[in-house]
C-alpha cells in the first residue's frame, strides 16, 4: 500500500543500531510493514540537536492523544513526506497545467540557430594604450 493512501504526515525512519539502542521504550510508536519499521508523524521539527517528532494515536479508552517524542538527529536515516494537499520547494505556487501550456519563449537577442559571441573587455592605461584584460568580476 501506498504511503500516502494509508496516511498523511511523515515516516521516519530510524537506523538498525539505533532502534537497538532505544530497544522496548519505542517500541510501542513503531509500525513496521514491508517497508520497514518507522514512525509515523504528524509533524517533525529537525532544527536541533534531538528530532522532535508528534505521534497522533489512541489511549486505551479510545481517546485521541498527541505523544512527542524526542530522540538525537544522529538515529534518523530517513524522512519520507506524505503529504499529498502541500506544496513543497520553494518555486511559484503555480498548478502544473498553467506552466505546461506556456509556449517556450525565444531570447530577445538571439534569432535561431545563431550563438552570441561577448568579446572580453580591455582595460586601458593612463596613457591611453590598451593593456592586460580588465579583472571584472564573475557574471551570475
Amino acid at each position: 500500500m501506498p504511503l500516502t493512501e494509508e496516511m498523511s504526515g511523515y515516516a521516519v525512519f530510524l537506523y538498525p543500531q539505533a532502534l537497538a539502542m532505544l530497544g522496548e521504550a519505542i517500541k510501542p510508536y513503531l509500525r513496521d510493514d514491508d517497508r520497514g519499521p518507522h514512525l509515523v508523524c504528524s509533524s517533525i521539527d529537525t532544527g536541533g540537536a534531538l528530532i522532535e517528532m508528534t505521534l497522533e494515536g489512541r489511549t486505551d479508552t479510545g481517546e485521541a492523544v498527541s505523544v512527542e517524542v524526542m530522540i538525537p538527529v544522529n538515529m534518523v536515516r530517513m524522512i519520507v513526506s506524505a503529504r499529498s494537499d502541500a506544496a513543497f520547494g520553494f518555486g511559484p505556487r503555480v498548478p502544473a497545467e498553467v506552466v505546461t501550456a506556456l509556449p517556450p519563449q525565444p531570447l530577445a537577442s538571439a534569432s535561431p540557430g545563431t550563438v552570441d559571441v561577448v568579446e572580453p573587455v580591455k582595460a586601458t592605461s593612463a596613457k591611453g594604450g590598451a593593456s592586460a584584460e580588465a579583472k571584472l568580476p564573475p557574471e551570475g
